[in-house]
């Protein structure tokens, strides 16, 4: 028999040779990064609510998705509890991804099945459609609100994994507070400015009226032929935060506010929005870490509207 050396010899070629893949990915990950934090470049658009250990991170779709619900939930009128159990449920049954498949019949963002009655497919796959059915369900449970949040969701989805629903309740939690305004400035994302696609201020209207009704369509104030200047401006929107005749509050003002700017922000990828502004503080899409900053001067919006410029 040979010495027992030489057949190990290829072995240790062979982890020396992956040792040095690794080292040269690790190498190649750490100039990525110092690439980035030099460059200010924010790579793939990314969102983030809350702070700290206790932080939800998602993406534009996902986000997109959960403004949605909230702003249904909070158009009908129903508390914050209401838009809780609703991202929860719909964090378990698709991730908040409007998807367009699932067992049997199930399709969107809550699985729902046109076969029991929740609507036509085109219908279900429809964001603001498909929230309003299931808030429409969740109204008919008698004290809903005070139930525990699997109870509620059960009631409505008569899922086959009821208690799935729990380990959501902290994310949605999270999120239900930023997207009702109830935290300021606590939903941030950043957004690819990258794309040669302009803004466009119909789409974003027709959006905030489908989601908020009327009294959230808002004024074209700069951009555009419609506000007699160059249509290559970036566009600018005022979006109302006290509807004519309101009788609201301060605090019901700003937590208004801050509901219509997160929601802004949150859709901002989708619709090419670059700048959202309430009060003194202004989130830019093209900053690196995309999050609040305080505003001065002309950057400020006031507190009676959340000003939303689009990219050129």
């Amino acid at each position: 028999m040979g010495p027992v050396s030489e057949p190990t010899r290829p072995r240790r070629r062979g982890r020396l040779a992956r040792s040095a893949a690794a080292l040269a990915a690790l190498l190649g990950l750490a100039s990525y990064v110092a690439f980035h934090q030099m460059t200010g470049s924010t790579g793939s658009p990314r969102c983030t609510v809350g702070s700290g250990d206790n932080r939800y991170e998602f993406t534009p779709e996902q986000a997109s998705n959960a403004a949605t619900i909230a702003a249904v939930g909070t158009t009908r009128g129903l508390p914050e509890r209401a838009v809780t159990i609703a991202l929860a449920t719909a964090l378990q049954e698709s991730a908040l991804r409007n998807i367009e498949h699932g067992d049997r019949d199930s399709l969107g963002l809550f699985q729902q099945r046109p076969s029991q009655g929740w609507g036509t497919p085109e219908q279900i796959m429809d964001p603001v459609y498909a929230s309003g059915k299931f808030y429409e369900g969740l109204e008919k449970v008698p004290g809903y609100s005070r139930l525990p949040l699997t109870v509620a969701a059960q009631k409505v989805q008569r899922s086959g994994f009821p208690q799935a629903y729990a380990k959501h309740e902290p994310d949605a939690t999270l999120l239900s507070a930023a997207l009702t305004g109830r935290s300021a400035a606590a939903l941030t994302c950043t957004a690819s400015t990258a794309e040669d696609r302009p803004g466009d201020p119909e789409q974003v209207r027709r959006e905030l009226v489908r989601a908020f009704g009327e009294k959230a369509a808002p004024k074209l104030v700069t951009g555009g032929p419609s506000a007699g200047r160059s249509a290559a401006e970036p566009p600018v929107l005022m979006v109302p935060v006290r509807t004519a005749g309101s009788a609201s509050g301060a605090g019901a003002d700003e937590r208004r506010g801050w509901e219509l700017a997160q929601w802004s922000v949150a859709r901002a990828d989708g619709l090419r929005i670059s700048e959202v502004a309430f009060g003194d503080r202004v989130w830019r899409a093209g900053e690196a870490r995309g999050g609040w900053s305080k505003a001065s001067g002309a950057s400020a919006a006031g507190p009676g509207s959340v000003r939303v410029r689009l990219a050129p």
